[in-house]
C-alpha cells in the first residue's frame, strides 16, 4: 500500500487543520513492517524437528527408508548392529533437517507467518514499536504533555494510538480505541488516506474540548505522516 505525496499532503493538512482549535499535537506514522518475527519461524521450525520425527517412531523409523542408508553387506553381527544403529541415527537427523528447513520456508510466507505468530506477540510488538516511535519523534515533551500518535502497521494489519500523560488524565480510553477502529476501517476498505482523515479528526475534536489553543499555540511537532 503505496501512499502518493498527494496522499501525504491531504494526512498534513488534516493535522494542520485539527491542531488549529487546540494546543495538543497530532503525528501519523505508517509502518510497512514493524518485525520479520524470524525468530517466530525459528522456533516453529525447531519446536516441528524435535517432536513430528518421534511421530514416526511407532512406525518403525529406520535407514531402509531412505536409499543408501541400508540394505548392504554386513561382516559380522556386532558390527552390522553397530552400524545399523549409525545409520538409524544419521536416518533420523535427515528427517529432523527436512522437517525444519520445510517449516522455516513455509513459515516465512507472510500469510502463513502472520498466521502461526500468537496475537499477543504481534499486539506486543506493534505497541512497542508505536512507542518507540512516540519517543523519536519527541511526543513526550511537549509543553503540556498533550501529544498524540496514531501508529498503523501494514504487514500486522494493527492500529495503535499513542496518548500523553496530559491527555489520559482527561479523556477516556474509549476515545482511543474508537480512534484506531475508524482507521482500520479506512485500511480494510483500501482507503487509507480516508481513515487517517477521520481518525485525526476524531483526535483533534478530543484535544479542543480538553486542550484549546494559547495564545501563542506554537506548532512543537511537524504536521507530516512518517513512513517507514
Amino acid at each position: 500500500m503505496d501512499l502518493t505525496p498527494a496522499d501525504q499532503a491531504r494526512i498534513a493538512t488534516a493535522i494542520s487543520t485539527a491542531e488549529t482549535a487546540t494546543s495538543g499535537e497530532i503525528f501519523c506514522v505508517l509502518a510497512r513492517e514493524v518485525s520479520s518475527y524470524r525468530d517466530i519461524s525459528l522456533g516453529w521450525a525447531a519446536a516441528a524437528a524435535l517432536v513430528l520425527p518421534l511421530t514416526l517412531i511407532p512406525f518403525g523409523l529406520d535407514a531402509t527408508w531412505f536409499p543408501g542408508f541400508g540394505g548392504g553387506w554386513e561382516i559380522a553381527h556386532r558390527a552390522a548392529l553397530d552400524i545399523n544403529t549409525g545409520r538409524t541415527l544419521a536416518a533420523y537427523a535427515l528427517v529432523q533437517a527436512a522437517i525444519f528447513l520445510t517449516v522455516l520456508l513455509l513459515t516465512s510466507i507472510p500469510p502463513v507467518r502472520r498466521w502461526v505468530t500468537p496475537p499477543s506477540i504481534r499486539r506486543t510488538r506493534v505497541r512497542n514499536a508505536a512507542m518507540q516511535q512516540f519517543l523519536a519523534h519527541g511526543l513526550h515533551v511537549t509543553e503540556g504533555r498533550t501529544g498524540i500518535l496514531i501508529f498503523a502497521a501494514l504487514s500486522d494489519h494493527q492500529v495503535e494510538v499513542v496518548a500523553d500523560e496530559g491527555i489520559h488524565a482527561r479523556v477516556d480510553s474509549d476515545v482511543w480505541a474508537d480512534t484506531a477502529e475508524t482507521l482500520i476501517r479506512g485500511m480494510k476498505a483500501g482507503t487509507p488516506v480516508d481513515g487517517f482523515e477521520r481518525a485525526i479528526g476524531l483526535c483533534g475534536a478530543v484535544l479542543a474540548e480538553h486542550f484549546p489553543p494559547g495564545p501563542k499555540n506554537p506548532n512543537e511537532i511537524a504536521d507530516r505522516l512518517v513512513i517507514i
